[in-house]
């Protein structure tokens, strides 16, 4: 019989009981030492990840937060909508409030489930201006992923935990603050299922398949990230990444869903006279005409199921958030009241050479009519504003004295005609 003994029960080695470890040393453990010894370190493991949790969280000052405040915190930087901003400040409140509540009662039997978000509408409404809003006043890491850039794992683009490295950089690395993070998933409505008669008999790589990986993901998983790199690689390094916490905020233009809930709503007869051949219709009776704003609002997961999102992710999307159009009113807002409007840009470029920058409200309007013909939303109007002062920026001459530049509504027209005949003159000389 052997005299090896554990070092920590003490027990001898036999055929039952097999000791592993150092005959130089003379020291050895056996089985269920190894056993227990490993639940220690694993159960360490769990409480100094909790621990390390609980100091995240506990860097967001609650005392200052609420929903009104969230979203009040939103206005200075996004024109209207109203009932978006609400959607999302409850939502992203009662997720990191959630977060925080589970840090400090580790003990607490209830779980309660995150309520990832949806975002659907125009482009140039502000999506992307209010995700990035929220993580600035959380003061939490923020990612963007193009969902155009998606496929599934083992072909060519990037894989759907790409999003998951993204956010683990904006962390620096740390995967606490990681998990504690957003994660924006834009273009969304572009990985919609094709109908029945689009479907082609190759493998739609890009767009159900994306979905089908991304439902885990979303709904919370055990992600391996490589620390470097796009695409994963058998000897590369990972990083386990717990999406359980990440809150997932999907947004997209979603072209043509107002037409799938028009076709729902569409309003049914409530006179009650009795139908028959012979019934003739009048002609004044007329169904109503609800405009975009109307409609969108209405949007239901049966209408996104109907666009081609798969009903197993739009369960993991429980909150929906539309967004409205926006009209010439909403636009020159845009201009002006943000803290980081574009008039407010310009006149800093222009005062660097002493210039007093100025717009007529005539110019304002003639701008914001131009968006909307253009159909590109705020997202436009920087363009249209270049095009308006590249002359003035080209000929600027530093003053010390400073001066006035007065734009009108007349320099606006007058930049446009002159860039049209500028484009009429290529085509004639093209044709």
């Amino acid at each position: 019989m052997s005299e090896c003994r554990c070092s920590f029960c003490g027990r001898e080695e036999n055929e039952e009981n097999v000791l592993v470890g150092n005959a130089a040393d003379n020291v050895f453990v056996c089985e269920k030492c190894w056993e227990r010894i490993g639940m220690m370190l694993e159960h360490s493991e769990i409480e100094k990840k909790a621990k390390k949790m609980q100091n995240v969280t506990q860097q967001i000052d609650w005392s200052r937060l609420n929903p009104e405040k969230i979203k009040q915190y939103l206005d200075q930087h996004i024109i209207g909508q109203d009932r978006a901003k609400k959607i999302l400040s409850v939502a992203v409140y009662n997720h990191y409030k959630m977060l925080h509540y589970a840090a400090e009662h580790t003990d607490e039997t209830v779980t309660i489930e995150k309520s990832n978000i949806l975002m659907l509408g125009p482009t140039g409404v502000g999506k992307t201006a209010l995700i990035k809003a929220l993580a600035n006043i959380l003061q939490v890491p923020f990612a963007i992923t193009d969902a155009t850039t998606m496929t599934e794992n083992g072909y060519v683009g990037a894989d759907p935990e790409s999003c998951i490295q993204r956010l683990l950089r904006a962390a620096d690395g740390d995967v606490a603050k990681a998990e504690m993070g957003i994660v924006y998933i834009d273009e969304f409505d572009k990985l919609a299922c094709k109908g029945e008669e689009n479907r082609s008999i190759t493998r739609d790589v890009s767009g159900e398949g994306v979905q089908q990986a991304l439902l885990k993901i979303i709904e919370g998983t055990h992600v391996d990230v490589v620390e470097t790199g796009v695409r994963r690689h058998p000897n590369a390094e990972t990083i386990t990444v717990d999406t359980s916490r990440i809150l997932f905020i999907l947004g997209g233009a979603f072209v043509g869903i107002d037409n799938i809930v028009r076709n729902r709503v569409k309003p049914r007869r409530t006179d009650s006279r009795p139908l028959g051949f012979c019934l003739t219709c009048d002609a004044n009776v007329k169904e109503k005409d609800y405009s975009f704003n109307e409609i969108i609002d209405q949007t239901v997961p049966e209408d996104l199921r109907k666009f081609g999102i798969i009903p197993e992710l739009l369960g993991r999307l429980p909150v929906i958030a539309p967004l409205h159009e926006l009209g010439m009113a909403e636009l020159c807002r845009v201009l002006t009241e943000p803290q980081n409007s574009l008039v407010k840009q310009y006149q800093t470029i222009f005062r660097c050479d002493n210039v007093n920058l100025r717009f007529s409200d005539g110019a304002l309007q003639a701008v914001a009519v131009r968006a909307l013909q253009n159909g590109t939303g705020a997202r436009g109007l920087r363009a249209i504003m270049e095009s308006v002062l590249l002359d003035r920026m080209y000929t600027i001459k530093r003053n010390s004295k400073g001066q006035e530049m007065l734009i009108t509504k007349r320099d606006i027209d007058k930049a446009f005609a002159a860039q049209g005949q500028a484009s009429s003159q290529q085509i004639t000389l093209a044709g």
